[in-house]
């Protein structure tokens, strides 16, 4: 029952219609009894909605989707030290009219990892793409998984260039950077991880393109695809058929979520419930 103790939970972007989030969420809320709801906002003012948020008690979380991860920096108290470096904040939590602003993004395709038994330490990881997902996910990994090298290679120089850098600048990880085209075969010789932050393959682009020929996947790779539009992508069914590991784009989309819920709640996430959601949500083309 939503009353006077409800607490309030969104997602803001522009769009934002799309999001699965307030399925995923509040399915979390209501199987563990809690008076939460969460709710999705168009939002184009980013200070004003920020203002909003401090001055409403009950307005206890927040997600940041495109285009706001960045603007909503500047309107904070408190922000995360890897939020800091990636330069984007997905989460935000009012605490009594403080706002703290972090990124689960990352952490959520670290446990990901966790969950499908895959460990980084000593692996040599491949980045297909230098976008905002790659950029939270590189930065984590980067951090945490102890991994013996980080190499990216994207379609746009400046951005690869860009990130490699920062990644240099701000982790003590081994990186190197390089051209998708004309890098990506003696790549995948050459690492073990193979994680694809590009479009390629996405719903409703060409959903039969893969950014990775066939022949170059081998049986030892672990292939995590970030798309999750399809469910299952070329790349992913390829990898499957040429015997190598698999991680889904959802479960990174669940994992980073679940973080927010137990950010927000203190209280563990129920992922199958979430899955679950999820996984119709996106059977029914949602």
């Amino acid at each position: 029952m939503i009353d006077a103790h409800t607490k309030l939970c969104a997602v803001i972007g522009n769009p934002v219609e799309h999001s699965l989030s307030p399925a995923i969420h509040n399915a979390a809320f209501q199987s563990l009894n809690l008076n939460y709801v969460y709710v999705a906002f168009h939002v184009m003012d980013v200070a004003g909605c920020l203002a909003g948020m401090r001055a409403l008690p009950s307005f206890r979380g927040m997600s940041v989707t495109i285009p706001h991860k960045r603007a909503v920096m500047d309107y904070l108290d408190v922000v995360d030290p890897m939020a800091v470096r990636v330069g984007a904040v997905n989460t935000i939590t009012n605490e009594g009219g403080r706002l703290n602003g972090t990124t689960t993004d990352g952490p959520g395709a670290l446990r990901a990892f966790a969950e499908a038994d895959v460990s980084l330490v000593g692996k040599r990881i491949l980045f297909l793409g230098a976008g905002g997902a790659v950029r939270s996910v590189a930065f984590a990994m980067a951090e945490r998984a102890n991994a013996a090298q980080i190499t990216v290679l994207g379609r746009t120089a400046s951005r690869v260039k860009e990130l490699g850098g920062d990644l240099r600048a701000k982790t003590s990880a081994d990186i190197a950077t390089g051209d998708l085209g004309g890098d990506l075969a003696a790549a995948m010789t050459a690492h073990d991880v193979i994680v694809q932050g590009t479009s390629i393959g996405m719903y409703p682009n060409a959903t039969e393109d893969s950014p990775i020929p066939c022949e170059c996947l081998r049986t030892d790779h672990v292939v995590f695809d970030m798309v999750y539009r399809p469910l299952k992508t070329r790349l992913v069914r390829e990898a499957e058929a040429a015997g190598c590991t698999t991680i889904l784009g959802v479960e990174m989309l669940l994992h980073q979520a679940a973080l927010q819920f137990e950010q927000w709640t203190g209280e563990k996430a129920p992922l199958l419930v979430m899955r679950r959601v999820l996984l119709d949500a996106l059977a029914a083309g949602v």
